[in-house]
């Protein structure tokens, strides 16, 4: 997806696909702005004829008639301009915000794995919500106020000429100097309105971290401590944002005295004008009006300007989200991967975070097709780094792995993601319903196949009992449920979900003995005909593995059956001897 990354192009890029929409807006914004415009010469001419009028008063209708029933038309098409102005706003707006919202949520799901580990969600989401809003408002000033304006101006000037080109000089010499300082004023207001935008980004952030992390705030009574901590972050936005409306208040204090030169020199200008003869009152009228009309609707420009160059920095500062490219594309001719067998190879494979120690250095690895495999290490041995490698949530330096002969790295990711199922450790739902929760593992998934899973999983029983059955909400990342009946929901989306490649992370590790062993027998049979990846941290769950693979600090350093491991007395023996509780110690310890 190609999005522009400049806030202009970005909002004139959705603007084009209502192109008819928004023509019609501006449009009838053209049709208001000649009216206001042309308001004072229609009182031009009703003053002249009453200056110039020696007929009888009660025939002054029949003189003005013309003038009047222009104005009539004048100010009925104006009326009708802003009724369809109004109604084609309520179909292009929403659409407007939603084409944005969906575009640039689609592009910032594609980034890496990585990159959402590194930016709070709180902080994405914020931007994500006020893009669309901050993108309308600046289409509605640019339709509904800067185009009035300019085009009001145009004719002002025109029309001044033909009456007085004296007061269209000095109208255009005003105009010219307010233009050149606004535009000061904008480029860097821009600048600091967008600093400010990103102090609030990583306030928000901060704020739904708090939140997120509730349940440690209570059990540490932190919350002084959660509130002395925002401090400095709500300071930061306080400065910056006085900062910026300071130079807004600065800019209006000039334009204030700019306009109230062009008020007085017209003022005299006219006065002068009349007395010598050269100016008629029409033209007094005229020139009068014109010149407050425009310097009101620039004066109101000018404080629409502050907003527009508020919500020009919340746009720039919301489209750094798709201004970073991806880490992790498809290639152009990538195709969908086909698992039959389910062959996994690790072939000359390197890899290392960012510019950190490399993990693997030419790591070779098979694992035959429906083999169940068992991971052990210490924690930052490479157990974790070698699944997230064949789930492709990063890419190689070198090498290449292999799943039935076919690189991942040329196969699309979501076909890729569709073949395996993964159980974490700590598995994350939904804040929806059970059943939509565990329908995530095959959409099309019927009721019945669900509660079929639900109960192979051993969480049909606790189902049942809620109020609401599988229509309960789980609250967010499944805040209502233990963890142990998060990892039962998890393991049933994955028993539903019924791909080739199985990976388990400890699945079993917030259950209690007796549900445990009712799962492991469900696992066991959910392993049958599957390539199989369980990491353990409890050695006893690896008894079934066909296979064990023990890393240290990246390297493969031994491989085989429990029983062949534990005779040869090595590192594995080593760790089997060092598991407290079941459980494997620190490196450390």
């Amino acid at each position: 997806m190609n999005l522009p990354k400049t806030a202009f192009q970005f909002i004139l890029h959705f603007a084009r696909q209502q192109r008819a929409k928004f023509s019609i807006l501006i449009l009838m914004s053209c049709i208001w702005g000649t009216n206001d415009a042309f308001f004072p010469y229609f009182l031009k001419r009703i003053v002249n004829t009453l200056e110039n009028y020696k007929g009888d008063p009660h025939q002054i209708y029949y003189a003005l008639s013309g003038t009047l029933i222009l104005l009539v038309l004048f100010w009925s098409i104006n009326e009708i301009a802003a009724r369809i102005q109004g109604i084609v706003s309520i179909y292009a707006f929403p659409k407007f915000r939603a084409e944005i919202r969906k575009s640039v949520f689609d592009y910032v799901k594609q980034h890496s794995h990585e990159y959402f580990s590194n930016h709070f969600a709180g902080n994405i989401a914020k931007k994500i919500a006020a893009l669309p809003s901050s993108a309308q408002v600046i289409m509605e000033i640019i339709c509904f106020q800067f185009v009035v304006v300019t085009l009001g101006a145009v004719i002002v000037l025109v029309m001044m000429w033909l009456t007085k080109p004296f007061f269209a000089a000095i109208l255009l010499i005003w105009l010219i100097l307010h233009l050149g300082l606004t535009g000061l004023f904008m480029s860097y207001g821009n600048k600091l309105w967008e600093i400010h935008s990103d102090s609030v980004s990583e306030l928000s952030g901060k704020i739904v971290d708090t939140f997120t992390n509730i349940l440690n705030v209570r059990l540490f009574s932190r919350g002084k401590y959660e509130t002395q901590y925002l401090e400095p972050f709500q300071n930061d936005e306080i400065k910056k944002s006085e900062k910026a409306m300071w130079l807004i208040e600065t800019m209006r204090f000039g334009l204030g005295f700019s306009g109230l030169f062009l008020v007085f020199g017209m003022v005299f200008g006219l006065l002068k004008g009349w007395s010598d003869g050269w100016v008629t009152l029409g033209d007094f009228t005229q020139v009068g009006m014109q010149s407050f009309w425009i310097l009101g609707w620039i004066w109101h420009t000018s404080y629409q300007i502050s907003v527009y160059v508020r919500e020009l920095g919340t746009v720039n500062e919301a489209l750094t989200l798709i201004q970073k490219g991806h880490d992790l594309v498809d290639i152009s001719n990538a195709q969908s991967i086909t698992v039959r067998h389910g062959e996994i190879r690790f072939e000359n494979v390197s890899f290392s975070y960012g510019k950190k120690r490399a993990v693997f250095e030419n790591l070779n690895v098979v694992i035959h097709p429906g083999e169940k495999i068992g991971l052990v290490g210490f924690s930052g041995s490479g157990k974790s780094t070698f699944v997230n490698l064949i789930l492709r949530f990063y890419d190689l330096q070198s090498g290449k792995i292999l799943i039935d002969g076919q690189n991942i790295a040329k196969v699309t990711q979501d076909s890729l993601r569709e073949q395996i199922a993964m159980i974490p450790q700590d598995p994350s739902l939904f804040h929806r319903t059970l059943m939509e929760n565990i329908q995530y593992g095959r959409l099309d998934a019927t009721s019945d196949e669900v509660i079929h899973a639900s109960k192979l999983a051993h969480c049909h029983e606790f189902i049942e009992k809620l109020e609401d059955g599988y229509n309960a909400l789980v609250g967010e990342r499944g805040i209502k449920l233990s963890g142990g009946q998060r990892q039962r929901i998890a393991i049933a989306r994955a028993i539903l979900k019924n791909a080739p490649i199985l990976i388990l992370d400890e699945a079993t590790s917030s259950l209690d003995s007796v549900t445990e062993k009712l799962i492991q027998d469900s696992l066991h049979t959910l392993m049958e005909n599957r390539t199989t990846i369980v990491v353990a941290h409890r050695l006893s769950t690896l008894s079934n593995m066909d296979r064990i693979i023990v890393f240290h600090k990246g390297q493969v350093i031994e491989d085989g059956s429990q029983e062949a491991l534990l005779k040869a007395n090595g590192h594995f023996a080593t760790l089997w001897n060092m598991q407290a509780d079941g459980f494997l110690p620190d490196e450390s310890a």
